[in-house]
């Protein structure tokens, strides 16, 4: 009798992992074909356009968005428009295919909120919302980041947590480059997207690249040095700029505000080029410009003269409000600058700012002191920048949200 009711007990048992072991393996290729790293970035033309990016592990037949205004997604009806993706297969580490798909959603209306989803037939994301911009002038905030790099995942998720907590009416994020310490490590994205959650589902991101989204040039031949083959699968940014760089160097505005993005790690003399012909035609009062790599760096370990003698004279020519930088893994804000030093009397100057955002740190050099308003700060900071009319208001917090810096910038 014993002896039955064991082999009973053995019998259930071993049918019930088989159950489980099959589940698992029948719900495999369903969980390959759902979108997953789902990513709103700022187009060219925030107010009428909308770009979305997203991964599957299995190729699909269809892959799509449909998009509707928020105030019609429970009208019946009422259908929302379906957009088809463009596809890119992505090998990595010659083990696997996954599938980057992307979309650009035009005609939109400005000042909407709109409903999105992403998928292919019966494998879709939640819906999700985004606004777009206005066309004309109005008062926005958005965040800043400095480098992230290192544990992004572990403790690079309490910086998110703590500016989307703070500053919930941001328009979009700004990423200053190092998302991640080894670009070409698709795991690495991986803690990048996971560290973000859902934030970047409902909050567009615009980034550029730094050093680490790039191999180090110490141990490779010239002609390998390029970007990271993760980043233009993983991000559908603008293509405005230079020929060869697109996605990495561009250009958008945002209500009365003209943001450069630059890329501090190729072609610099193509880029100050391309620089000074955008700023000529730019006609928004305000010029917002950000590179990875510092103009006046605050590390012992280097200093980027070339960018002095490049692009601080376009910025002056122009009158550039703010550059935005990382890089240094440290704080600094200078006073306004023009032609590498302080401006006098009502002369229009160029703040510098160096912010990071992830655990790790360098030691301050003091070679650019006699320049600098503010500097410090071995902890992770996050910025909020509101353009409001003809002020410029500028706050850096740490991750428990205390301020740490202030300053206002007026025309």
């Amino acid at each position: 009798m014993k002896i039955s009711q064991i082999t009973r007990s053995l019998l259930f048992a071993g049918l019930g992992l088989l159950l489980i072991f099959s589940q698992g393996q029948a719900g495999e290729t369903p969980l390959k074909a759902f979108p997953e790293r789902i990513i709103l970035n700022i187009t060219q033309s925030p107010y009428s356009s909308q770009a979305i990016t997203w991964r599957t592990r299995q190729q699909a037949a269809f892959p799509r968005a449909q998009v509707i205004r928020a105030s019609e997604l429970f009208h019946q009806g009422i259908s929302p428009n379906t957009v088809g993706a463009h596809t890119t297969a992505v090998d990595i580490n010659n083990q696997a295919l996954v599938y980057h798909h992307s979309v650009i959603l035009n005609a939109l209306e400005p000042d909407v909120l709109y409903a999105y989803r992403v998928g292919d037939d019966d494998h879709w994301s939640e819906w999700n919302q985004f606004k777009t911009a206005s066309d004309k002038p109005e008062p926005f905030t958005f965040i800043y980041f400095g480098d992230i790099q290192e544990q992004v995942h572990s403790m690079c998720s309490q910086i998110f947590r703590a500016a989307f907590q703070e500053v919930p009416e941001s328009k979009f994020w700004l990423f200053a480059g190092d998302m991640v310490d080894n670009g070409p490590d698709d795991d690495e994205w991986e803690g990048f997207f996971n560290a973000l959650g859902w934030i970047p589902r409902t909050m567009p991101l615009t980034l550029l690249p730094g050093n680490h989204e790039y191999p180090d040039r110490r141990f490779i031949p010239p002609e390998d040095y390029h970007i990271t083959n993760l980043w233009r699968p993983h991000f559908t940014l603008p293509e405005n700029g230079p020929k060869g760089l697109a996605e990495t160097v561009f250009s958008f505005e945002y209500q009365g505000v003209c943001f450069v993005m630059l890329n501090g790690n190729e072609q610099m003399e193509t880029q100050a080029a391309w620089l000074k012909k955008t700023l000529s035609m730019n006609r928004q009062p305000w010029i917002i410009v950000a590179i990875h790599q510092p103009v006046y760096s605050i590390s012992e370990r280097r200093d980027r003269k070339e960018f002095q003698n490049l692009l601080v004279p376009v910025f002056d020519q122009f009158s550039v409000d703010i550059v935005l930088q990382g890089h240094d893994h440290g704080y600094a804000r200078t006073i306004p600058l023009r032609n590498n030093q302080s401006v006098s009397g009502k002369e229009k100057g160029t703040v510098y700012v160096i912010s990071n955002a992830g655990p790790k740190f360098y030691p301050p050099s003091s070679r650019y002191d006699h320049l600098m308003a503010k500097t410090g700060g071995r902890q992770p900071l996050f910025q909020s920048i509101r353009v409001e009319g003809d002020i410029l208001h500028y706050t850096s917090y740490n991750y428990m949200k205390q301020v740490f810096d202030v300053f206002e910038i007026r025309k």
